[in-house]
């Protein structure tokens, strides 16, 4: 899988942000069939930082009604990468 691939986009809110700048740690949507050796790998080198761990979560889609017609949103993965003490912060947000 290319790292382009694993990681599909930071996720950048407040509660976020502030993670990032007290604990070191990012948060990114992830594809769902990444595992945590792919996503390692993908921020280390796409970012030029050492990563000391990485946790993921898996979220179903819910379910969204518009009338009488329904569906779901689609399945996704969220990933808090922690980088090693030390490691600059990179900055992909400005909020």
């Amino acid at each position: 899988m290319n790292i382009y691939d694993v990681i599909v986009r930071p996720i950048v809110t407040e509660k976020k942000v502030q993670k990032k700048e007290e604990e070191r740690t990012l948060a990114f949507e992830v594809a769902p069939l990444a595992t945590k050796t792919e996503i390692k790998q993908a921020v280390e080198k796409l970012f030029k930082v050492k990563v000391e761990e990485v946790r993921t979560a898996n979220f179903e889609g819910k379910l969204r009604r518009r009338g009488r017609f329904a569906g779901y949103r689609s399945d996704w993965k969220k990933a808090y990468v922690r980088l090693k003490a030390g490691e600059k912060v990179p900055e992909y947000a400005e909020i």
